[in-house]
């Protein structure tokens, strides 16, 4: 009998998933996920969504839909991969796509009174901008844990210590903030600038551990992906939909560079495959 791998099959199905409607080639053969100005896009996104085994004929989907599918997606993608991963990151958890912002949550609680102090005074309000009320794609948080969990295998904890730790029920009744997963189905500048802002904001704004800050893309240009991908501080990594389909894509052509850059992002580890990314976020 076949033994069912879970991440690969998880990331077979996300690829189907998005084959539906995203990757594939439309009705003059050009990938969707090309920009069709640019040979190399095309190129390198023609092999790749042949590996993947995408099919013809697609239509292009407006932005605002084609992002909000992706979005979907990759959430569905975690919770069926890092879900399964309790036997190394105990705890309860849940993954949100698009749900409110990050105030909710017990490391970015202070900034709701933030927001009220900036609604009464304009001059604050100037000030202050509005770039810390961030509203990220996908979103994984913990649940504070219950003493009786906690003290499960033997007593850990009693009244008298860990008075301030926001693991503790008893301290702290908002999630934990453990993750930020930016999706963009393409790069362009302005698209890498927001994800690189969003993540200097969640980290200069926290209270407590900085979260992990992460950006999955579909892009096939390895310079646009490098646009976000190189340089260290603002994200902790860069994950492809088809990092491996990509890299034979791109080998099988001429374009030198674009081979270059790519084991650059890769060997530089700026740069993985989607299927790594439940297990990055389980350290």
């Amino acid at each position: 009998m076949t033994q069912v791998v879970v991440f690969k099959s998880a990331r077979q199905k996300f690829h189907a998933d998005l084959a539906v409607a995203l990757l594939c080639t439309d009705a003059t053969g050009i990938p969707t996920i090309a920009d069709k100005h640019s040979k190399p896009s095309v190129a390198f996104a023609t092999g790749m969504v042949e590996r993947c085994g995408c099919k013809t004929g697609g239509a292009r989907l407006v932005a605002q839909r084609s992002g909000q599918q992706f979005e979907e997606a990759v959430k569905e993608f975690l919770e069926a991969t890092f879900l399964q991963l309790g036997h190394l990151r105990p705890g309860t958890w849940t993954v949100s796509r698009g749900g409110g912002n990050i105030s909710m949550f017990e490391q970015f609680a202070h900034l709701d009174e933030l927001d009220d102090l900036a609604k009464a005074n304009a001059v604050l309000a100037t000030a202050l901008g509005s770039d810390y009320l961030i509203k990220p794609d996908i979103i994984i948080g913990r649940e504070p844990e219950p003493d009786e969990v906690i003290n499960a295998s033997q007593a850990i904890v009693d009244e008298s210590v860990a008075k301030c730790a926001p693991l503790r029920r008893c301290n702290n009744l908002k999630p934990i903030f453990h993750a930020s997963i930016s999706c963009k189905w393409t790069l362009r500048s302005d698209r890498a600038q927001n994800a690189r802002s969003e993540g200097l904001n969640l980290a200069k704004n926290r209270k407590g551990n900085s979260p992990h800050i992460c950006v999955v893309t579909a892009e096939p240009v390895p310079g646009r992906i490098a646009s976000i991908a190189l340089g260290t501080g603002e994200i902790d990594c860069v994950y492809h939909i088809a990092l491996p389909e990509l890299r034979a894509a791109v080998e099988d052509t001429d374009y030198d560079d674009s081979k270059e850059m790519l084991g650059r992002m890769v060997e530089g580890r700026r740069l993985r495959d989607i299927s790594d990314l439940p297990m990055d976020l389980a350290i």
